[in-house]
């Protein structure tokens, strides 16, 4: 089961870098003292194990920590990238903006669903290749937000910890 792997992701050895990972986040602005790699790793471990309910309420939890104008700044890259991966990211009245973007539980929707047609594609989109070098949006601070966020959030699902 998901959960069950998940469990021993944050249970077994990497715990301490998990717990680790969710002070830095909750320190101060959410990607300081966070590396690239750092939150494209941990997004990637989680999202593989958790369910797609999960997977939209952390990146709700994470989008909410972020300002409006940096959660559509993230909608606005995903709506232009999505495509080339074949996942649609809609725009509603067809401005070029989406105005829900600044709603962190539609973006947490529109992420979710994408998570759920290609399971590692958020982290593709965001932070490239995964390799050793970083390219996409992830060197952006919000993107490096987002995926570290949604880790830290699916981590405290499951282990019933808050932040603090």
């Amino acid at each position: 089961m998901a959960l069950d792997m998940l469990q021993s992701i944050i249970g077994g050895p990497q715990q301490t870098q998990y717990q680790d990972l969710a002070q830095r986040y909750d320190q101060g602005a959410p990607w300081d003292g966070i590396s690239d790699n750092e939150a494209y790793q941990r997004h990637a471990e989680i999202a593989q194990a958790i369910p797609p309910d999960m997977y939209a309420n952390a990146a709700e939890q994470s989008f909410s920590r972020l300002t409006p104008q940096q959660r559509v700044q993230l909608g606005q890259y995903l709506q232009q990238q999505a495509p080339q991966y074949g996942v649609s990211f809609p725009d509603a009245n067809m401005n070029g903006r989406d105005d829900r973007l600044e709603d962190p539980a539609y973006l947490a929707q529109m992420t979710g669903q994408i998570q759920q047609q290609q399971p590692g594609l958020l982290g593709q989109i965001l932070g490239g290749s995964g390799g050793g070098g970083m390219s996409g949006m992830l060197a952006s601070p919000i993107a490096r937000a987002a995926l570290a966020g949604i880790a830290t959030m699916a981590m405290r699902q499951v282990t019933g910890s808050r932040r603090g």
